[in-house]
């Protein structure tokens, strides 16, 4: 951009004087009062006095050789001949392209590096009184630092790194520049590229690291599926002990339901059989014996539960010997059963 503004200037400065010459070849050629030279000579004066500064640009003049003032954007004049403009610059964001450069990390690993560098001239007065080589500089001094702050980290720490060198290249930078007057707005590492056998040394590790953790994730769903069949067998059998534990409490109710029952009907038909005993005695006998009417039930009961047991044991096909007791002790006969009824 400097050496379009220089061409610029050129081309103007060439302009004027053609102007020039061409205004005075015909004022003398035509023989022109003096008035008509003068004039000529204003307008070329005017005309190459006259500097137009676009947006964004600023331009530094001198007079004498000395600093005079700066122009900002829009139409200005200058005297050709007491003062110059000596630095034309802009005030837009500017790109500085840092070149891939040999660093070392702490751990003595080789690896090229480079960067982008953003920035803006904040003072032109300083960017061109304070510097003599503006770009140069704050490329050198990128360079420099960047060295310096990859050789603060080891290898592994310069790839996860990258905020931290932006942020100290940032931070250095601006440090100095600020007396230049420039201010740096951003400064990004691009690439950082280790050496070949670095980088296949990287490649075996990383597969290394990509077996272990492989390995590890396999043991480990192994573990989670042989702890889950535990934990199923487990609530199996938990679930299996609970059901047959409530089975068997039902079981037992129902069977001391059962029992309550026969006893209960066996209760009644204890009394209903010592009650029609009783009726009977009382009707023959004209008295209550109450006593021995409960004793001829119980043994009139026994003979019947006696009788279907029998009866049980001989529904089978094998050959069976039945036990009989004397008629003594149960009443077997009719006989026998009206003795008790008496």
């Amino acid at each position: 951009e400097r050496d379009n503004l220089k061409v610029t200037k050129a081309m103007r400065k060439g302009c004027c004087l053609c102007l020039g010459l061409f205004f005075l070849v015909t004022s003398v050629s035509s023989h022109a009062p003096i008035a008509s030279v003068c004039f000529a000579g204003a307008c070329i004066v005017t005309a190459c006095s006259l500097k137009v500064v676009t947006s964004g640009n600023e331009y530094l003049v001198e007079r004498f050789g000395r600093y005079h003032h700066t122009l900002g954007p829009g139409w200005h004049f200058v005297c050709p001949i007491l003062e110059q403009i000596s630095y034309a610059a802009t005030t837009r964001e500017q790109v500085l392209d840092v070149p891939p450069q040999q660093c070392y990390t702490r751990d003595n690993a080789p690896l090229k590096a480079d960067a982008v560098v953003y920035m803006r001239i904040i003072d032109t007065k300083a960017a061109r009184y304070n510097i003599m080589d503006l770009d140069s500089a704050i490329l050198n001094l990128c360079l420099t630092q960047l060295r310096e702050e990859v050789g603060k980290l080891t290898l592994d720490e310069s790839f996860s790194s990258r905020d931290r060198i932006n942020n100290a290249l940032l931070q250095e930078l601006n440090s100095v520049s600020h007396a230049w007057g420039v201010e740096i707005t951003r400064v990004e590492i691009q690439n950082l590229e280790p050496s070949k056998d670095i980088l296949a040394a990287m490649e075996l590790q990383m597969a290394a690291e990509r077996e272990k953790r492989a390995a590890i994730l396999h043991s480990e769903g192994e573990k989670i599926k042989l702890v889950n069949e535990a934990e199923g067998r487990a609530g199996a059998i938990i679930e299996d002990a609970q059901a047959r534990r409530k089975s068997v409490l039902l079981e037992a109710e129902a069977e001391r339901d059962r029992l309550k029952l026969e006893a209960e009907g066996i209760q009644r038909s204890i009394e209903t059989i010592a009650k029609a005993v009783a009726a009977a005695k009382a009707k023959d006998e004209g008295k209550t014996g109450a006593d021995s009417s409960a004793d001829a039930a119980v043994q009139i009961l026994m003979l019947v539960r006696y009788m279907e047991t029998q009866a049980k044991f001989a529904d089978g096909k094998g050959t069976k010997v039945l036990m009989f007791p004397s008629k003594d002790t149960v009443p077997l006969t009719y006989e026998g059963l009206q003795n008790l009824l008496k």
